[in-house]
């Protein structure tokens, strides 16, 4: 089996790479920017945009798997590219935003909710069977606080009680290379959470208990927030999260057994994930940290 791996830059599939070469499992790194991967040894890296369906026939070359990110652009010329170099399965990995009543009209949601409605469309088919990861909050999110606290005030936030299900990426690479490795957790939807509820403050908190360095936040308001952040960051996308946001402030998140079910194991602890990069926070530490 030949498993291709897009996104191949982003935390997810890196270490997706590194368990499919582990287990023996040809994989093929799949990037805009193939030059810039490290793969694991043995381990190929091609050019995949999937902004650029140019790119997918010689991608796609050979290829029984694929693990695929949510970049609704050329998703449906995707799926025809890969029926036509014979793929037997790709495994999505989409959002839990993609439940939320709201979906179709909520900026973050809306581009995940189109690629998997677009796979959908074409695996029923027959041509190939499609599985959907639908991840809650990446753990990984926490990193955008490392300047704020590395530079001693922490970070602004509109809701700092906002809940959330922190899920480590290793557990989410797990559960993906559990879905591409064996064929009767193939062809339906896994709602994939970390193991706790965890408000904001909550898990600066444990960052300050792992790194034994203050980890403060302030609280703005939402309209201030959405000032700070709009230089970069699309209105739409802004508004989303402060909706998101407002919607979990002091509510537990729900939570599921679906990574237990898929890894053998309870997906790791938000401390866990602290403890795993604790460098990320550390004043001292080289600036630069790698995509999520």
């Amino acid at each position: 089996m030949t498993v291709l791996v897009t996104g191949s830059r982003g935390r997810v599939a890196a270490t997706l790479l590194g368990l499919l070469a582990a287990a023996g499992v040809e994989a093929r790194a799949g990037s805009r920017n193939p030059d810039d991967l490290s793969p694991p040894p043995d381990v190929a890296a091609v050019r995949c945009d999937l902004t650029d369906p140019a790119t997918f026939d010689a991608a796609l070359d050979g290829v029984d798997s694929v693990f695929l990110y949510a970049e609704a652009a050329h998703v449906g010329a995707f799926a025809d590219r890969a029926r036509a170099a014979g793929v037997q399965h790709i495994a999505l990995l989409s959002s839990s935003s993609v439940l939320a009543p709201d979906a179709a009209g909520n900026a973050i949601a809306a581009s995940h909710l189109a690629a998997e409605r677009a796979l959908s469309a074409a695996a029923e088919s027959g041509a190939f069977e499609a599985t959907v990861l639908q991840p809650g909050a990446f753990a990984t999110n926490a990193l955008q606080w490392a300047w704020p606290l590395k530079e001693g005030h922490g970070p602004a936030l509109p809701y700092p009680h906002a809940h959330s299900d922190p899920i480590h990426e290793l557990d989410l690479a797990e559960a993906a290379f559990a879905v591409l490795t064996e064929p009767r957790l193939r062809g339906s939807s896994h709602l994939l959470t970390g193991p706790e509820s965890l408000d904001f403050a909550e898990q600066l908190a444990i960052v300050a208990e792992v790194t034994g360095r203050p980890a403060p936040y302030t609280t703005v308001t939402p309209e201030e927030w959405k000032t700070s952040v709009t230089p970069f960051m699309p209105e739409p996308f802004a508004d989303a999260l402060l909706a998101y946001w407002s919607s979990q402030d002091g509510r537990p998140t729900p939570l599921t057994e679906t990574v237990e079910t898929l890894t053998g194991h309870a997906p790791r602890t938000f401390r866990t994930w602290a403890e795993d990069h604790a460098e990320a926070f550390d004043p001292a530490a080289a600036r630069g940290l790698p995509r999520v």
